[in-house]
């Protein structure tokens, strides 16, 4: 693959994404969006129940392999070493596409807040939950986590170096602010519908699943410097003592 076609390559991938990204705030509050959680006509309880869990389960088992060291070995034995990561941020991004698109409603609500104020500062909540998560990123390199970084060096003919690891900004505080962003967004809602409270109760799951394995990636690969920064740093809430 010429090193032009990489670079394009990593800039769709990049604006799938981020089309992905900006897709998710409407998908959660039913805003602006042609398909919201909510929207759409109610089938029955288990037909929708078994399609979204099949799609939670498909993004997970997708964004759980596709991360994993091992499997990186043998993928870029197959494709281009520089776009393993655009393809997997490609594949994640058009998996959430397709979930936002067969999501199946559920629309019965298990909460609704009446009072404006009250629902308004959730609403306030959940937007400062999404802009942690980008922040997040931009905190530890935004460009090397979503592949821009590994087609740009390989377009300019320089070799790619692992980004330094650092612990600045929210990373301070807590080992994983981004999903503590997702956490946020979330489930900070004033309308809390069935369908809703599946995706965060799914998405939850998987997050501190997920944290097992990238936790143990991180340790096979950092070492003592991940594992002070563990002992040393809440997981997710940023309280003292909490690990």
């Amino acid at each position: 693959m010429g090193r032009l076609l990489v670079l394009v390559y990593g800039l769709v991938s990049y604006v799938v994404f981020f089309v992905s990204f900006l897709y998710a705030i409407g998908f959660m509050w039913n805003f602006q969006v042609p398909k919201g959680i909510d929207d759409g006509n109610a089938e029955s309880l288990v037909i929708s129940l078994a399609v979204n869990l099949a799609l939670l389960g498909l993004f997970a088992i997708q964004h759980t392999i596709m991360a994993r060291p091992g499997f990186k070995k043998k993928w870029t034995k197959i494709v281009p070493a520089a776009t393993e990561r655009s393809t997997y941020v490609l594949l994640t991004s058009l998996i959430l596409l397709l979930l936002y698109w067969q999501w199946r409603p559920m629309p019965d609500l298990i909460w609704s807040v009446e009072n404006t104020l009250v629902a308004n500062c959730l609403w306030g909540f959940s937007a400062l939950g999404f802009l942690l998560v980008l922040l997040s990123t931009f905190a530890i390199n935004h460009f090397d986590l979503f592949g821009l970084r590994h087609v740009f060096l390989h377009f300019q003919k320089k070799d790619y170096t692992d980004v330094k690891f650092t612990t600045s900004l929210f990373y301070k505080y807590v080992r994983h602010p981004l999903l503590l962003g997702f956490l946020i967004a979330f489930w900070a809602t004033p309308q809390m519908s069935v369908g809703h409270l599946l995706f965060a109760i799914g998405t939850t799951g998987y997050m501190f699943m997920g944290i097992f394995f990238e936790e143990r990636d991180l340790l096979n690969h950092l070492g003592e410097d991940y594992r002070q920064y563990r002992e040393q740093t809440p997981m997710i809430l940023p309280i003292p003592g909490k690990k």
